[in-house]
């Protein structure tokens, strides 16, 4: 499952607000309590762990960054936008928001014995514009320089840019110079033993990563948590089963009946499903037929979205709608007013067919809708297949489809090749999520930005459909420039309007935080009163913070 950062809205003054207290912030608290006792997690990840851990390669990195490679500083998406100063200590905007300036933790050193330094972070960011295939958020597309000033950084911006805070500070895993600057082609290394920060290290096999804590910590006397287990597991049965029977402790995956099945084995077994982005239906727009917008106008309302939350996530998931805001979580930036006047692309059949129509799509003797020229309305359509809810979604999806004249096909894959063929744009139709972030912008951003996507047979960081339009791009643009909380709801608003006509891709249903936990012999949960991090196991680099305040009961 992709790692997922995001809930909570942020404006330019939350920022500045957030800014001024972080540099008074803190770590997490520690006590004097220590134990040998192993946590296990059990989070389904589609296939054996790879065992190469370069946190630049968005297949595998979401297992390491926290853990073992660390961010600038910690943003809590579910507290507030809560800021802690991790690899640096503070930071201050100048310039009308066009330069930060961050100061980097003195004592730190990476596993290797070696100090960290300014140096490893403008160098880190420095080698993301070199090799442009590491910048996964595009940073370099508004980053005009990033040089070291003794022990500051300073970045420089070619326009005012204060959404950006949150994928610099964030998002981008600080590496070892004495290493990284060595190397000829770091976006193709493997990184089989990562030397970081972190307050853990890692040992591999195909079946299992072992975290072990770092005796060397910048943080004193932390982690609490001597040894993590990450076993990996391709379907979700055996990971439900390790979560029920006791023998993982923190989860982060569908439970189908999770009252009977998990929670009623022990009074120790919880959940929680904090809604964060969405699922949805990908849209290779390289396709002739699928760049046709009628196609997909139809596709949208072919779409029993509550239905697909019903059978494939058992209601846990509430359904998408065609805006992509997340509801309630984002409610007060939904435009409710233009998606009425596509009839909120609730379910309709006979729409679609009358869409399909009109646009001089004819059914065949098998009652699938042919183009002009007498190509069919049929595609394959990539799921993973470990995903037992996403694969019971599709026979939805795929029955919806048939009713209306559209054809699919599944291939359920396993998760390597399934996120190899979505970032290359191997597909016809993908069923997939992204991260998203602190305010719709970010998922937005992620689905249409076109400095985010690449030329099919390319990884594309996000934008999987290859979505490009140099007016959004703009829009995109002026909402990171502007200041004022009323431009962008506006500009969100646009974004919506691009969303209902365009149809570049189909929300299908809210993607939650996948969190189960017991509190048997671990204390230190986030729970819905103390939301610290975004809490599923598959998030980064919340998982390192979850891990810092977790603590063996004696």
């Amino acid at each position: 499952m992709r790692g997922l950062r995001s809930i909570g809205v942020i404006s330019v003054a939350a920022v500045a607000g957030l800014l001024a207290a972080a540099c008074g912030g803190s770590s997490p608290s520690s006590t004097s309590s220590s134990s040998s006792k192993v946590l296990t997690i059990s989070n389904e990840s589609g296939a054996e762990w790879t065992c190469g851990f370069n946190p630049f390669n968005s297949s595998v990195s979401w297992e390491i960054f926290g853990p073992v490679y660390e961010p600038l500083v910690f943003v809590d998406s579910l507290e507030n936008q809560k800021t802690t100063p991790w690899l640096a200590t503070k930071w201050t905007w100048s310039d009308g928001n066009k330069v930060i300036t961050f100061t980097i933790r003195n004592g730190v050193k990476f596993t290797n014995g070696t100090t960290l330094t300014a140096a490893d972070v403008a160098g880190t960011f420095n080698l993301m514009k070199k090799f442009p295939a590491l910048d996964v958020n595009a940073v370099w597309t508004v980053l005009k320089s990033v040089v070291q000033q003794g022990d500051n950084v300073v970045f420089t911006f070619k326009t005012a840019a204060v959404p950006y805070f949150y994928y610099i500070a964030d998002q981008v895993p600080i590496v070892p110079m004495s290493i990284w600057s060595k190397l000829k082609n770091p976006v193709t290394y493997n990184d089989p033993d990562p030397v970081a920060t972190g307050p853990y290290t890692v040992s591999c096999t195909p079946e299992q990563i072992t975290f072990h804590a770092n005796p060397h910590y910048w943080q004193p006397g932390l982690p609490k948590i001597k040894t993590v287990d990450y076993p990996a597991f391709t379907s979700n049965d055996p990971a439900n089963t390790e979560l029920a029977t006791g023998q993982a402790q923190w989860g982060g995956q569908y439970i189908p009946s999770i009252n009977s099945f998990y929670k009623s084995k022990s009074p120790d077994n919880h959940y929680w499903f904090p809604p964060v982005a969405n699922v949805s239906l990908f849209i290779n727009l390289k396709n002739p037929l699928l760049s046709n917008v009628a196609v997909r106008q139809a596709m949208a309302y072919a779409i029993d979205r509550s239905k697909v939350s019903t059978i494939g996530e058992s209601g846990y998931e509430p359904a998408s709608n065609q805006t992509g805001i997340v509801t309630p979580t984002y409610s007060t930036w939904e435009d409710t007013s233009e998606a009425a006047a596509f009839g909120d692309y609730a379910y309709n059949p006979a729409k679609a067919e009358s869409i399909l129509t009109k646009a001089g799509f004819k059914k065949n003797s098998s009652g699938i809708f042919v183009s002009p020229s007498g190509k069919p309305l049929s595609f394959s359509v990539v799921n993973n297949g470990g995903f037992s809810d996403w694969v019971a979604a599709m026979q939805v999806i795929i029955s919806d489809m048939k009713a209306v004249g559209i054809q699919l096909t599944p291939l359920n894959l396993s998760g390597t090749d399934f996120d190899t063929r979505v970032e290359d744009g191997s597909f016809d139709l993908a069923y997939d999520s992204e991260s998203g972030g602190p305010s719709p912008y970010y998922e937005m951003r992620q689905w249409l930005y076109s400095g985010n996507t690449a030329a099919i047979g390319k990884p594309a960081s996000t934008n999987y459909e290859r979505y490009i339009n140099p007016a959004t791009d703009k829009l995109f643009d002026e909402y990171a420039a502007t200041t004022s909380t009323a431009t962008q709801h506006s500009i969100i608003d646009q974004l919506q309007e691009i969303m209902l006509k365009d149809v570049p891709l189909i929300p299908v249903t809210e993607e939650v935080d996948w969190y189960q936990y017991s509190t048997a012999n671990f204390s230190g949960w986030e729970t819905p009163s103390n939301p610290y991090a975004q809490p599923a196991p598959y998030n980064n680099p919340d998982m390192e913070v979850t891990l810092l305040h977790l603590r063996p009961k004696s």
